[in-house]
Order: C-alpha cells, then sequence, then structure tokens
C-alpha cells in the first residue's frame, strides 16, 4: 500500500472505532464521506475501493475470548470498582492500536480479555496485604505483547503504581520490548529521553495525548541501574503517575532492582513496600522456573532468577505476578516428580490460568503444520533441508568452516527476494519483509553463513543491474535464470508475470540488508519504513524477538524440547496480504517434531476449555495437562541426570498410536503374528469378516470382548522411542476397567477402498501406504507417517459413531470460540473422541515408503513387506483422574530429543 492510501486507511480505521458500518455500501458511503470532508475529494473510486476491501477483510478478522481457570477464592471487585476508574491510559492504546490496522473484532475481544485478566489482579484500593500468582497463555507471535501492554494501561487506569516487565534473557528482546511499552504506553521514545538532548518524542499513544506520560526507570538504550534510578526520585510513592520498568532477566538487574527498592522506597514494616505493584514475566516457561535441569552451569542460575523473582514480590505488601508464555510446559510441570512440591512452587499461577484465543488470521502451528501439511499432496509452506550435511552439518563444532551455502539455502535466498518483489507489485514497498537464517548456535558459525548470504546477494543485485532491465534477454544471465527457475516453482500463481517481477526485481531488492543477531551483535533495525532483512542468528532469534514482515525462514537446528522448538518458530505470526508467499525450509525430522507440538499444543487449549466448562481450578488444570501423553516428551529435560524415571499419565479421552515402529525384521513378523493372532481369536468368538461392517476405511467390528485386545497387547513388541505405547501402562489402565466402560470394543480392521489385497493377516486388506524417515533406520526404529509421525487419518475416531454422532461432534467443533469461519475446516479426532461411549482398536497394514524418492533399490534395514502398526482411541473414563505409571529411560530420551547442554543457549552461544 502506498503512504498515500496508508494515510486514508488510518483516518478511516480511527473513525470506525466506535461505528462499524453494517453493509458494503454503508462502508463505502463513509469511506467516500471521509474522502470529501478530509481529503477534498483527493483518492480516485479505485483508491476508495481498496481501502474498502481491506477494511472488510480485518473487520473479518474475529478472536475468541479465550478460556479463564480460576480458584475457587476469586473474589470480584473490577465492576464496583469501574465507577472511579478513569480509563485514560486504556483509551489511548485502543485508538492506537486501531490505527494500526488491528480489526474492531480483535481490539474489542482484547478489551475484553485484559478486562477479564485485570478483575483477577488483586484490588489496588484495598489495603489489606494480598498476592496474586496467574499465567496468561498465548500463541507464539500471536500478540502476547500487545494483551500485556492492555493489561499494563488498565492496571495503571485501575490505581497500580509500579509495574514492572520481566522481557526474557537478552538485551535485544528487553529493548525491543521497551519500544513496544514506549509505544503503547509510555508516549515517548525513552532513548530520546534518556540523551537529555532534544525535547523528546512523542511517539504511539502520546500522539493522542501528551498529559499523564509514565515515569520510565529504563530506556531502549539502558537496563535498570540504581544509580540513574536515586538521581531522579528517592520513593515510588513520590511520583504522582505510574512507574514502569522493563528489564532483562538476569540476576544483577534483579538483584540491583531489589536493592534499589529496600533502599529507597521501604517503610521499615519488615522492608515492604506498599504501592500496588504488577508484575508481567515475559516469556515465564525460560529462566524463571525452579528447577534444576542438569545442565553444566546452568541450574544454579536458573534457581537464583526464580528466587529473586520471588523475593521481589516480597517487597511489597500487595503484588501481583503475571506469566505470559506460548510454552507454558515447564510452569505447568514445575517438578513433575511431586505434586506437592510443584504446588508449592512460589510462581506456580495457582490462581487463575488465561488461554487465549488466536486470531482467525494467525499464521501458526495449526495452518502450518497441521492444516498446511496434508496426509497425501505436498506441503503448502513446508519444503526441505536434506543437502547440508556435507557443507554444513547438523551438529558441527564452534571452529567449523562455512565456505559455501547448501543449495536450498541458496534456493531459499532467491524465493525471498521474489517474495519482497512481489510484496512490493502488491503496494506493500513500505512494509518491512525479513528472512531468518537460524542455522548453528556459534556465534562465530553465523558470522560465516552471514558473510557467505551477504556475497550471494550482492551477486545477485549485480546481475539485475547489468541485465534485469533486458526483459526475456536477460534470462541468459545465470543469475536471472535461478531466478526466474524458483518463481516458477514458487511463485508462478501469484497474480504477476514474471517479465513483471523481473523489471521491478531490482528497484525492490537493491537495499536488501544481512545482519547477524546473537549474544555478540545486534544488527536489526527496523526504524526506516521498507527495509529488507536478511537476520542470520541462533537463541537470540528463537525467543521473543520479531522479525517485521517474516517470509521466508531456512530453518537447521536439531533440538526436540517442546518449548525450545515452540519458540523457534518466529515464522508464526501474521501475514497479511503475503501470507501465500511464506515458504519455510526445515529438515523432515523437525518438521514431523513440529507436526506433532503444533497438535499438542491446540490439545492443550482445548483441555483449558474444558477444564473451564468443568469449573477447575489452576492445580486441577495442571494435574491435567501433566497427565497428558506427550507429558512424556514434555518433562525429558527434567529427567536427565539418572538412570530412569516414572511419569503418571492420565488415557482418559486420549488417543494413542504406534507412530513409531521397531524396524527390526524380528520385531516386524511377530507384530504381524500377534495381529493375526486377534483376528483369528475374534473370529474363533463369532465376528466373521465376511459380516464386519464395512465403513470408511476398512471393515468394523462391534462389541468385541476386551479379553482380545489384552491378548493382542500382551504379544505386541513395543518400540523403545514409542513412548506413548508402552505395554505395561495401556495393559494396566484397560484391565482396571475391564468389567466396565472398556468391556467391549470396537475393532477397525484398516483397509483402502481400492488396491492389491494382501493375505497376511488371515483377511484381505488393501495396506495403507506410509512414509518414512530414512534416518531412523540407523536406529532400528521407523517414523510411521514420515514428516507427520501420524499413522491414522483423521476421522477415524468417527468410526462407529451414527450419522446423528458425528453431526453433533462436528457442530460442536465448529461452535467452539477457536473456530473461525471460513477457514478449511479439518475436524480434529478429539472432537469425535469426546462423545465415543466404547474404545475403538485400529489395526492397520502399512506398506511403507522412505521419504526420498528416486531411489535405485531400498536402504539397507528397509522392511521388505507390510508392517502392522494399530492406534488405540480411548473415551472420557468415569475414573478420569486415575493415571497409570510410564518408564522414562533417560540415555534413550538424551536419543530422542537431545541434551539440554546442546539445545539449550541461556547466556552465551559459544560457551
Amino acid at each position: 500500500m502506498s503512504l498515500n492510501l496508508t494515510k486514508l486507511d488510518e483516518t478511516v480505521s480511527m473513525a470506525l472505532i466506535n461505528s462499524e458500518p453494517r453493509t458494503e455500501q454503508d462502508l463505502r458511503s463513509f469511506i467516500g464521506s471521509m474522502n470529501d470532508l478530509i481529503f477534498q475529494g483527493a483518492y480516485s473510486e479505485d483508491e476508495r475501493e481498496k481501502i474498502a476491501k481491506l477494511i472488510e477483510q480485518r473487520l473479518g478478522v474475529s478472536m475468541g475470548l479465550g478460556a479463564i481457570v480460576d480458584d475457587g477464592e476469586f473474589e470480584p471487585w473490577l465492576d464496583d470498582a469501574k465507577k472511579r476508574i478513569d480509563p485514560f491510559y486504556w483509551s489511548r492504546y485502543k485508538k492506537l492500536l486501531i490505527r494500526s490496522g488491528l480489526p474492531q473484532d480483535v481490539v474489542t475481544k482484547l478489551d475484553q480479555i485484559t478486562e477479564s485478566t485485570l478483575g483477577r489482579l488483586g484490588d489496588p484500593e484495598k489495603e489489606t496485604q494480598w498476592d496474586r500468582r496467574g499465567m496468561v497463555v498465548g500463541h507464539v507471535q500471536s500478540g502476547k505483547t500487545a494483551n500485556y501492554t492492555g493489561l499494563i494501561t488498565k492496571a495503571a487506569d485501575a490505581g497500580y503504581r509500579l509495574i514492572i516487565v520481566i522481557a526474557g534473557i537478552h538485551n535485544n528482546l528487553r529493548n525491543q520490548t521497551q519500544e513496544r511499552i514506549d509505544e503503547g504506553f509510555i508516549g515517548r521514545d525513552t532513548g530520546r529521553m534518556a540523551t537529555g538532548g532534544d525535547r523528546p518524542k512523542v511517539i504511539g499513544v502520546g500522539e493522542f495525548s501528551d498529559t499523564r506520560i509514565p515515569v520510565s526507570l529504563t530506556t531502549t538504550l539502558a537496563d535498570f541501574k540504581k544509580t540513574v534510578a536515586t538521581t531522579n526520585k528517592s520513593r515510588i510513592e513520590s511520583y504522582n503517575v505510574p512507574v514502569v520498568l522493563v528489564i532483562k532477566k538476569n540476576y544483577r538487574t534483579l538483584n540491583n532492582l531489589i536493592d534499589w527498592l529496600k533502599e529507597n522506597s521501604s517503610k521499615g514494616d519488615a522492608e515492604m513496600i506498599d504501592q500496588p505493584m504488577l508484575l508481567i514475566d515475559d516469556e515465564a516457561d525460560n529462566a524463571s522456573i525452579n528447577t534444576k535441569y542438569g545442565a553444566k552451569g546452568a541450574s544454579t542460575e536458573i534457581t537464583r532468577i526464580n528466587g529473586q523473582i520471588r523475593e521481589l514480590l516480597r517487597v511489597f505488601h500487595r503484588s501481583c505476578y503475571v506469566g505470559y508464555t506460548a510454552t507454558p510446559f515447564a510452569n505447568i510441570f514445575i517438578d513433575p516428580d511431586s505434586e506437592d512440591e510443584m504446588f508449592g512452587e512460589d510462581l506456580y499461577p495457582k490462581h487463575f490460568i488465561v488461554g487465549l484465543d488466536a486470531p482467525s488470521n494467525y499464521f501458526g502451528g495449526k495452518k502450518v503444520f497441521v492444516d498446511g501439511l496434508p496426509e497425501d499432496g505436498d506441503p503448502e509452506f513446508l519444503r526441505f533441508i536434506d543437502d547440508n550435511e556435507d557443507i554444513l552439518p547438523m551438529a558441527h563444532k564452534i571452529d567449523h568452516s562455512v565456505t559455501e551455502l547448501p543449495q536450498s539455502l541458496k534456493f531459499a535466498v532467491r524465493a525471498f527476494l521474489i517474495s519482497r518483489t512481489i510484496r512490493n507489485l502488491r503496494g506493500q514497498s513500505q512494509k518491512h519483509a525479513s528472512m531468518l537464517v537460524n542455522a548453528s548456535r556459534f556465534t562465530r558459525v553465523q558470522g560465516l553463513l552471514r558473510n557467505r548470504l551477504h556475497e550471494i546477494v550482492e551477486v545477485i543485485i549485480d546481475a539485475l543491474r547489468v541485465n534485469g532491465a533486458r526483459a526475456e534477454l536477460g534470462l541468459n544471465d545465470p543469475e536471472i535464470f535461478f531466478l526466474h527457475d524458483v518463481w516458477k516453482k514458487e511463485y508462478s500463481k501469484v497474480e504477476f508475470s514474471w517479465p513483471e517481477i523481473q523489471a521491478a526485481m531490482l528497484g525492490a531488492v537493491a537495499s536488501t540488508k544481512v545482519v547477524e543477531v546473537n549474544s555478540s551483535k545486534n544488527d536489526l533495525d527496523y526504524s526506516q519504513t521498507g527495509q529488507t532483512v536478511i537476520a542470520v542468528g541462533g537463541f537470540s532469534l528463537s525467543r521473543g524477538l520479531t522479525l517485521e514482515g517474516l517470509t521466508v525462514t531456512w530453518f537447521l537446528r536439531n533440538t526436540k524440547m517442546y518449548d525450545t522448538l515452540m519458540q523457534m518458530g518466529r515464522w508464526f505470526g501474521y501475514r497479511p496480504d503475503y501470507e501465500d508467499l511464506c515458504r519455510i525450509w526445515m529438515p523432515a525430522e523437525a518438521i514431523s517434531w513440529y507436526s506433532h507440538i503444533a497438535e499438542a499444543s491446540e490439545e492443550l487449549h482445548e483441555e483449558l476449555r474444558d477444564m473451564e466448562r468443568a469449573k477447575a481450578t489452576p492445580m486441577q488444570f495442571g494435574l491435567a495437562v501433566k497427565s497428558h501423553p506427550s507429558s512424556l516428551m514434555v518433562t525429558a529435560r527434567n529427567k536427565l541426570g539418572s538412570g530412569q524415571k516414572t511419569v503418571h499419565v492420565g488415557l482418559s479421552n486420549r488417543f494413542v498410536e504406534t507412530s513409531r515402529l521397531s524396524s527390526r525384521t524380528a520385531d516386524i513378523l511377530q507384530n504381524k503374528q500377534a495381529a493375526r493372532g486377534l483376528l483369528l481369536d475374534i473370529e474363533n468368538d463369532g465376528f466373521a469378516r465376511e459380516t464386519a461392517e464395512v465403513v470408511s476405511g476398512g471393515r468394523l467390528l462391534r462389541g468385541v470382548d476386551v479379553k482380545h485386545i489384552d491378548s493382542f497387547l500382551r504379544a505386541w513388541i513395543n518400540a523403545e522411542q514409542s513412548i506413548v505405547t508402552q505395554i505395561s501402562p495401556l495393559r494396566a489402565y484397560i484391565a482396571e476397567r475391564s468389567y466396565t466402560e472398556l468391556a467391549d470394543w470396537d475393532i477397525l480392521v484398516g483397509s483402502l477402498a481400492n488396491g492389491v489385497e494382501n493375505t497376511e493377516l488371515g483377511w484381505p486388506i488393501i495396506p495403507m501406504q506410509r512414509k518414512i524417515l530414512l534416518a531412523d533406520l540407523k536406529q532400528k526404529f521407523m517414523s510411521i507417517g514420515g514428516r507427520k509421525m501420524r499413522v491414522s487419518s483423521r476421522n477415524v475416531e468417527s468410526v462407529g459413531l451414527t450419522k446423528e454422532q458425528i453431526s453433533i461432534a462436528e457442530v460442536g467443533y465448529r461452535n467452539d470460540p477457536s473456530f473461525s469461519i471460513g477457514e478449511k475446516i479439518n475436524y480434529p479426532g478429539s472432537c469425535y473422541r469426546k462423545i465415543r461411549s466404547k474404545p475403538l482398536l485400529a489395526l492397520y497394514l502399512i506398506d511403507v515408503q522412505t521419504t526420498v524418492d528416486g531411489l535405485d533399490e531400498p536402504p539397507k534395514g528397509f522392511p521388505p513387506d507390510p508392517v502392522v502398526a494399530w492406534a488405540i482411541s480411548f473415551p472420557t473414563s468415569m475414573t478420569s483422574n486415575k493415571q497409570v505409571e510410564y518408564i522414562i529411560n533417560t540415555v534413550k530420551q538424551r536419543e530422542m530429543f537431545g541434551d539440554p547442554d546442546i539445545d539449550d543457549e541461556l547466556e552465551n552461544e559459544d560457551a
């Protein structure tokens, strides 16, 4: 959008804050009136129509209110307090959000959810001592900062005098957060204020009202310093406006702040301050948890920070702690070995947990790794890295030399430059565009990558300068030929032809910068409009830091920890008018983990909504999430350090399947024998295959005795790597309910509708085809489903339900607040599972394939025959609180999930 049109868009959007048009014609009439009254008819009909369509698109973006789980002692206070509250700070911020283009509906929902959160904090007018602990669970890059900025403005309006934001463990994230607070709450550029030269620059909310400016004891240039704070004024109570600090999660900073508060603002009453204080802990799962990971040199530091946050809270008579995170696994699993210790931990969100629903236009894990990763066909946004090992191995040392780049990275760079050009042609030249390259934890290697990337970008720009304007003759230049090839493969379906793109490309990409972002450097600078940036980094780019207009990512990392993986997902967020251009390159194995985690994260938010409906407490929610089968992988880091541990898991309303199978020939044959025995036993029990019910996906048998299921599982050899299908806990869970709710089973014998029948199991079965990852064969197992690690199709859990039950389940899913009208509907198995009354065992015969095409012969260890796999859908149990014990071997955990010493780069990426 041109700067000219941006002005009209901002003006109309601001005017629509309190008067949303009801029809398309109303909107166009309104824009025409604004054009005549304010701009004297300067905008043409085509320009006005473009703005109308853009606003219609935004108005169609919706966001659910989320879910809230409260403790039983919650005492509402906000409704009575509203008559005394002047919403000065919130009103300014609301106007800023509207002006920035956030849809009216999203702003309204943000207003409601932040008000609900505020009401669960302590009443700042209540003089008696109180403290509150809570957590807000969002999605990566989904607007958590906007949410807590809104909460800060409302808390200030309500009477909170001191607001502290702890913003991550790196300077660049703290600085970025300070900028957001400057814009959304303070209204002044604190960096300019700190230099003491010119008059402080008014920004953001200050442009709506430049009075009652909050005092900031930190700036975009500097973290908290005792000397600076003491020089300004001595006591918090001496200020007549709110005081705000944005500090780094660092023990020295925390120690200085605590000392300053005790020295200057306490009254001698047990060294406690009377002013109400709100503490926002951004990235609350990172370094705030008092969990001894066993990582060398890290556990003491993490425990110290946790203790300091708790000490900071104890300095105040009245305080609130609100942790914000998109990956709350560590918070929920605080000391997963002891429930008493988990709930005794001071920072556990014992009073409330708020789950934020992402707006319908959120480009997140579900869209990329679930809906965008079809069971058949190519992924929509994802591409694969399989050419790095000879040039840049996944595991490399600090002295690794980078003399060239993998072809996939060169391809990705070209795709990024083309996407920048397309965005310019779409009128987005004033918007930022970024590419992320995250391939090493070592700053030295990152520097070398930055140099090589700079070189290839310069070669491309030089080619465009010389031959870009030569139309078709320009294709004789090898670099332009390669660009054209990338366009054909990635972007040939966009609305612009190659001649249009080639002609505009030099102007679009000539100012491209390649920068480093790590513990040593931060060359990111979005102060000028329309920046084109390729950012190279490691952990600094993996948590909290926003890359504006991120379009293309090349991601080469080997961690499999839930929180680390999800936080590395900087590509999540909002991509208005360029979502179709986004591409993510990563290894196939990493894609499979992201797919698994995306589904687990969706289930976590669904669990929170269920617990809200059941009026459960935060502690009950913690138990429910902790007992989820995925906890077996979430807690891996806490398990390292001893031979083996046990984890208690609940299987009520759960789905488990053998997404990993042993590739040993003897095990494959034994499991086939187990499947043959099952089908023979049920035939002898009167279930003939000729009378089995033909359903989508195979043949269904109803009312099968549980004894046959137990015999099958007893004979099954489980792969060590398939943690959730360990046989002993499954049999124990089933046995306890074998005379009641799990007495009768449905069995689906999976079979395709067309193909060559296989009779190895005694039944004529047309095997399914599933891919596997070649790398797994070295460890004697197969990841069935390849990138998705899924055996079953999405609708398998609907098998056995009536049409009416299926309709009820699907209507219930569509009515869920997280569902957005207009999105592609992929009904999750959980919606059917909720209304199942009987358990389902799905038995599969699978022809496995590699994920690499064009192999002349099967690799060593590749199974020549079909293999057997299975899945179980457990309905909701009447004794859902009872759990079974899974065993985790920590040596195997290291093999599967990585070592925290490698994956968790806390302060020094070169350490």
